[in-house]
């Protein structure tokens, strides 16, 4: 099979395609041909291997697992001998990432608890946006943020993949929900259902005087202060993505805002990969409540011009491999 391959921690310049065997799969595996697979943040973290702690678990010197991606949509090929849910030919898509990457690549394997049936009324691409950045933004939203219908919810970097699926779920809570983005994604704020968009190049969200019950940073660079100033008093800040400095502030400081005060504010963590979320963000694709947004596709041989175009950080929604 053709794969993307990595042997050195750097830029994206180290990935290279090459022909490698086809992974053998276990009794509880399923070996899926993969069609299509989105990058992610992490798969930019891992090739660099920052921050440096990610070596700890990736490999000190040099990455244990020699190709990236995680998120995957495709047709099952071949089932283990364990395997109930899933039978050769059907359709599904999932988060790998526990089961060792691979999904740059023409085929990868994974436990069938990763996958779940593909949604039929979104195509292959559309599936492989949806794993990780979906569930970060449901385990934000429902279980850190604790969200409740009428809230009016505040989402900064709603354009971008974990920002758009946010902005929908919120909808499909029954809250009010205000979209920051930038002036070339206003549209499609609005588009997914945002009921007030605010272009942060114009408005500054934290000093308009409007207070939100629930504020999601999906992604930016504003302080802990800034959030704390737009909340209301007995909201809930939650932080899913940004630079390093807002994700520092909220790890440090949001526990002590938490304590010696009623507003509640931090960082979520790192999201984890599950098939019941999985299963939740399928019904809501299929009941048209949430749809996928995709911003570019590529060619497998292409990977490393898609990573540096997530990397430079203006993709609306998703980026995707076509793979086969």
């Amino acid at each position: 099979m053709k794969a993307i391959v990595y042997t050195k921690y750097g830029s994206p310049d180290n990935l290279e395609l090459k022909d490698m065997e086809k992974p053998t799969f276990k009794d509880d595996e399923v070996l899926v041909k993969v069609i299509a697979v989105s990058v992610n943040a992490a798969d930019l973290h891992l090739l660099r291997a920052e921050p440096f702690p990610i070596r700890f678990m990736s490999g000190l010197l040099e990455p244990k697992n020699k190709i990236l991606g995680s998120d995957i949509a495709g047709r099952v090929e071949a089932v283990g001998s364990n395997v109930k849910m899933f039978k050769p030919g059907d359709d599904v898509f999932g988060d790998i990432s526990a089961c060792g990457w691979g999904g740059f690549a023409e085929y990868a394997c994974a436990r069938e608890e990763a996958l779940v049936l593909k949604p039929a009324n979104i195509s292959f691409e559309q599936a492989a946006a949806v794993p990780m950045a979906a569930v970060t933004a449901l385990q934000g939203i429902h279980y850190a943020g604790q969200i409740r219908p009428g809230q009016k919810v505040l989402i900064n970097g709603a354009s971008g993949g974990v920002g758009t699926f946010a902005v929908q779920l919120a909808k499909s809570f029954g809250a009010e929900v205000t979209a920051v983005c930038s002036t070339k994604n206003l549209d499609m704020a609005h588009s997914i259902g945002a009921d007030h968009v605010i272009d942060y190049t114009k408005e500054d969200f934290a000093k308009n005087g409007q207070q939100y019950d629930l504020i999601l940073a999906a992604n930016g660079d504003r302080s802990i202060s800034d959030y704390r100033r737009a909340l209301s008093p007995n909201g809930i800040y939650v932080q899913m993505g940004g630079s390093m400095a807002q994700m520092s502030q909220a790890m440090l400081q949001g526990p002590w805002i938490s304590m010696t005060g009623s507003k509640k504010m931090g960082n979520m963590g790192v999201a984890k990969p599950n098939q019941n979320d999985l299963v939740i963000m399928k019904e809501l694709i299929e009941r048209g409540k949430v749809r996928p947004v995709v911003d570019k596709c590529f060619p497998l041989n292409r990977t490393a011009e898609a990573i540096r175009y997530l990397e430079e950080g203006h993709a609306q929604g998703k980026v995707v491999i076509t793979v086969t």
